[in-house]
């Protein structure tokens, strides 16, 4: 009997396949290898299991497959270009795929935000967009901006930077409060607004917490405000109306930069390319 007509379980059982080494993020482990929960292909918008039961993907991967799975004309290009170049590494050093890349990107970007730098994940591009941030007010002659505003209930991903801005407890128990000098304002989540169809009514007064730490730490002492336009990780949380144009004219009356995470909700996962 060949590998593929034993079930995963029998495979498990037989010693033919170790679930020992590898370390799944964000899985109680000892729970999965009893009762190990296999996905072996995927087509369309539907995963097929080692059962042969097939399940709707309705978070299109981890909202990275937006496409769908399976596509042969984005497995034709990957392929293509494995063959033409696999890797350059981008240290003065570049393929003119990336700046083709970059400018259709810009040109789904909204407004005027149409400089784009590559990372490998969401978190990175956080603590990227930390660091970015103070360089830029260093480079403004403004170095003593090193405070960040994020929320509670808000997920940055898993680097330092991301950890320190989340307001999630679950992933900061282990790791404390990871970087210093970060505050987070009070969530929308209202219970006013349930069940409402697009921004609810409430709550525009929430981005007023903004203005308290401008008072509170000075302005001049405050980096950016880090905010997923539709937060993802703990419930999909749409902000009230008014609620993000009232946080853009607090950044723009105090020079604080105006940092929208769509890691989550980019690519047009809300109807539109960005909810920005």
């Amino acid at each position: 009997m060949g590998h593929a007509e034993l079930t995963i379980q029998e495979q498990v059982a037989s010693k033919r396949i170790s679930l020992d080494e590898y370390w799944m993020p964000f899985t109680p482990n000892r729970d999965f290898k009893a009762d190990p929960q296999m996905v072996v292909r995927a087509e369309g918008m539907y995963l097929w299991n080692d059962r042969g039961d097939k399940i709707i993907d309705a978070s299109s991967g981890l909202f990275c497959v937006s496409a769908g799975h399976g596509r042969k004309e984005i497995a034709d290009a990957v392929g293509a270009q494995l063959r033409e170049l696999d890797f350059c590494a981008p240290f003065l050093r570049a393929h003119p795929k990336q700046f083709e890349l970059a400018t259709r990107v810009a040109e789904l970007t909204p407004g005027d935000l149409n400089r784009i730098f590559f990372v490998n994940s969401g978190s990175e591009s956080v603590d990227s967009a930390m660091k970015i941030a103070l360089a830029y007010h260093q480079a403004r002659g403004q170095g003593g901006r090193n405070i960040f505003v994020s929320r509670e209930r808000a997920y940055h991903g898993v680097g330092f930077g991301g950890v320190a801005l989340s307001g999630l407890v679950n992933n900061r128990r282990k790791f404390g409060t990871g970087l210093p000098a970060v505050a987070h304002m009070r969530h929308t989540h209202l219970k006013e607004n349930f069940f409402t169809k697009g921004e609810g009514v409430h709550g525009v007064e929430l981005a007023e917490d903004l203005a308290r730490f401008v008072n509170l730490y000075g302005a001049e002492n405050i980096a950016a405000c880090f905010v997923e336009p539709i937060a993802g990780s703990s419930g999909c949380l749409v902000p009230p109306k008014g609620y993000l144009k009232r946080l853009r004219e607090i950044c723009d009356a105090h020079g604080i930069l105006l940092v929208f995470d769509e890691v989550i909700c980019g690519f047009g996962r809300t109807g539109q390319t960005f909810a920005a």
